[in-house]
């Protein structure tokens, strides 16, 4: 009886060490976590925020929300437009193809930045696109520029809210 109680503990030790490299795997290798540090997405995500994203995706579709590493740091961003597209933001707003762009969960005008990159352009092969939801306050294309395909680190597929708000 004690042979089997023993061999029962060790088999259930060995379980939990699988599950455990197994999800250590997963997230180093297929999903990725990233903790939002500032409000340029906002409201859609927050300051405190955990983004869940998706690794092995490499291809985007506009209004995709990724995980881009620029400058050396990690941010949160939303594609708008993709190879191809051509690209305008003037006083009437965001302007993609010709076509201005009614935008149903961007709650602040499209705006072009002083300081930032000339427009109109032309989004080029492996590159997008992107804008901060919050738009008068944040870093994205309109300052630094096309985002790279491997600038990319995945996209994300859930938001867990760090405080009830």
């Amino acid at each position: 009886m004690k042979d089997t109680l023993k061999e029962d503990v060790l088999f259930l030790i060995l379980k939990v060490i699988v599950f455990v490299i197994l999800v250590v795997v997963l997230f180093l290798f297929v999903f990725g976590i990233y903790r939002c540090s500032d409000n340029m997405m906002n409201p859609a995500v927050r300051d405190g925020d955990l983004a869940i994203y998706y690794r092995l995706q490499k291809n985007y579709n506009s209004s995709d929300v990724v995980v881009i590493e620029k400058e050396g740091k990690k941010q949160l961003r939303r594609i708008i437009a993709k190879e191809g597209d051509k690209v305008d933001i003037t006083e009437e707003g965001l302007i993609i193809n010709g076509y201005l762009q009614q935008e149903r969960e961007i709650y602040e005008e499209t705006l072009p930045y002083v300081e930032g990159i000339t427009f109109p352009l032309t989004v080029g092969k492996n590159e997008y696109f992107v804008l901060g939801d919050n738009r008068p306050n944040a870093k994205d294309s309109r300052i630094y520029g096309i985002v790279k395909q491997q600038e990319v680190k995945g996209v994300v597929i859930t938001i867990l809210r760090s405080r009830g708000i």
